[in-house]
């Protein structure tokens, strides 16, 4: 089980850390996946970790901002937000693979619930 937390309200500009925590298994063979989704709008990748070797992708319209990371010793993998803007609002979801890349699309076997992240301007 993915256990997503972390989301909230925040002003433009600001900064959240999304966690991703994970039960009943370890996160260490998986890649590691964010996801959002906005009202209206299709699920987009956002980040992404290949555990095994630590290589990360981020999307285009995050990349500078956002940055990816494991822990080990806590299970947990986080999303750092930082200079966030009103499009950024989304439900964020955190998913699983059996894979060695880092990749966005179907293929992700294990899913978070959402956590909200709500940008103001």
């Amino acid at each position: 089980q993915l256990q997503a937390s972390g989301g909230g309200l925040v002003q433009a500009g600001g900064s959240l850390r999304l966690s991703c925590a994970a039960s009943g298994f370890t996160l260490e063979p998986y890649t590691i996946g964010w996801f959002r989704q906005a009202p209206g709008r299709e699920r987009e990748g956002v980040s992404c970790i290949a555990r095994r070797d630590g290589n990360t992708y981020y999307a285009h319209s995050v990349k500078g901002r956002f940055t990816i990371s494991s822990d080990n010793a806590k299970n947990t993998v986080y999303l750092q937000m930082n200079s966030l803007k009103p499009e950024d609002t989304a439900v964020y979801y955190c998913a699983a693979a059996v894979a060695t890349m880092c990749f966005f699309g179907p293929g992700y076997d294990y899913w978070g619930q959402g956590t909200q992240v709500t940008v103001s301007s």
